[in-house]
């Protein structure tokens, strides 16, 4: 049990999980809900793009915001990898790889509305295409992250899976608080695996189900490492 004795850098970085986390979970809410979707009008592609250009400064700025996530989400792996290496170094590791798998494919997506801003431009040597196909592709890169979301959601959840078991065996959080998140992120990992191979799966249950008790979990962790800490295991 010594090497899970709690020293500053685990204290710090438990502070940090939670900091991380739930400022991550506000910016990436803000930037879909907030910015993302009001460019959106359903079933009209000619009148989205449009959106989006007018609107171009403000698309920007969600970019900005989604790769502002994007640190913000290395630093909680850090901090993670930091508080729970010495309960078991390879399952941090390989946690730690299933996140950035997430992370730098959420990067790469993110890029790609770069794509859709510059179709939407109506941009000359973009004459090739008529109008119309250029507002459907502009559209389609917006559109498309969704589908890559739940498709790299399974490497999100496998990794939240490994720490939470992390998280039970060292004792640092209650322990039915950390079977509670093992069993939301393993839920959440069946949920991105059947949709991969059956799309109406969404039909049965609403996507938003997937990884909703995964967020809640982790809104309740990081609550917990604000106000409590690590719990103490001398």
């Amino acid at each position: 049990m010594a090497n899970l004795l709690i020293d500053d850098s685990k204290k710090i970085s438990a502070k940090l999980v939670g900091i991380a986390y739930l400022s991550t979970f506000i910016i990436v809410v803000y930037a879909n809900f907030g910015i993302y979707d009001p460019l959106h009008v359903a079933g009209n592609a000619t009148e989205t793009a449009k959106r989006i250009f007018e609107n171009q400064y403000w698309f920007r700025f969600g970019i900005v915001l989604d790769l502002v996530y994007a640190i913000g989400f290395t630093i909680l792996i850090s901090s993670l990898y930091t508080i729970l290496k010495d309960v078991n170094r390879r399952l941090s590791i390989l946690a730690c790889v299933w996140y950035l798998v997430y992370i730098i494919t959420w990067v790469i997506v993110t890029l790609k509305f770069f794509d859709a801003l510059r179709l939407a431009s109506g941009a000359k040597y973009l004459q090739v295409f008529d109008d119309e196909n250029s507002y459907a592709l502009a559209r389609l890169f917006l559109f498309a992250r969704f589908d890559r979301y739940y498709g790299v959601l399974m490497f999100y959840a496998l990794g939240s899976t490994l720490f939470n078991i992390l998280w039970f065996r060292s004792g640092y959080i209650p322990k039915a608080l950390a079977v509670w998140g093992i069993v939301a992120c393993v839920w959440c990992t069946l949920c991105a695996v059947i949709y991969l191979l059956y799309p109406d799966f969404e039909k049965t249950v609403n996507p938003w189900a997937f990884d909703l008790p995964m967020a809640l979990f982790d809104i309740t962790l990081s609550v917990w490492l604000l106000v409590k800490g690590l719990k103490s295991q001398v």
